[in-house]
């Protein structure tokens, strides 16, 4: 299972995301994201070539709560040529915002609303949503399991993995210690994202540094993926 690291805190990403990028180099992290949120194009372009020099398996999340912005979001990340776009409910417009291109997209299932955003509907509308995205040409989803209001965050991890088992599965938002990840992998989780929870220092209190929390945190992954 993968851990993807989001420079990002509050939803947005962090204004020093290239001063971060630098820090954490050392760390062998092989899949990384932000939103395109919190700071402006040219340092989203910078910190994305920044990335990708490291070999990077390169995310944009889409927060935007309108149909236009979460559009011109896509547009941001096709431009940007990231690996992956997630995010976003307007299924059919984001793949032809992105069709052409090499970027794969991970809507989100279920009822997403406000922001941060909370996800409202049951496994059954997770299970429907995600074969329809899938259907339509997307990869598989971005699910936002452990903001669900209305379920059991589990039931609707495994509730889109039997929808659609050969999509691509990536669960973000409010994962924040090693149970969780256990648990997403058992589930059928091919990815997590983790971003705040590393910032604060909230993954592991007993650990000072960013660059420890990440390092506990992939070995979470690893061990979860054993």
């Amino acid at each position: 299972m993968d851990f993807i690291f989001m420079l990002t805190r509050d939803d947005q990403t962090v204004a020093d995301a290239l001063q971060v990028a630098d820090e954490i180099e050392s760390v062998p992290l092989t899949h990384i994201g932000f939103k395109d949120v919190g700071v402006d194009t040219a340092t989203l372009q910078a910190l994305h070539r920044k990335l990708k020099a490291r070999n990077a398996t390169t995310y944009l999340e889409v927060v935007s709560t309108t149909k236009q912005a979460a559009l011109e979001s896509a547009r941001v990340g096709r431009d940007l040529g990231v690996d992956w776009l997630m995010g976003g409910t307007w299924v059919e417009e984001t793949l032809q915002v992105l069709d052409g291109s090499a970027t794969q997209y991970l809507p989100f299932p279920g009822n997403p609303v406000g922001h941060p955003t909370v996800l409202g509907g049951s496994p059954e509308v997770i299970a429907d949503h995600t074969r329809q995205f899938v259907s339509a040409g997307a990869a598989g989803v971005d699910l936002l399991a452990y903001r669900a209001s209305e379920a059991d965050p589990l039931d609707l991890v495994r509730a889109a993995r039997n929808a659609a088992p050969e999509s691509h599965l990536v669960v973000a938002g409010s994962i924040v210690n090693r149970e969780q990840i256990a648990a997403l992998s058992d589930a059928g989780a091919d990815g997590f994202t983790i971003g705040q929870a590393a910032f604060a220092g909230v993954y592991d209190p007993r650990q000072g540094s960013l660059r420890s929390q990440l390092v506990e945190i992939l070995d979470a992954a690893a061990t979860a993926n054993r």
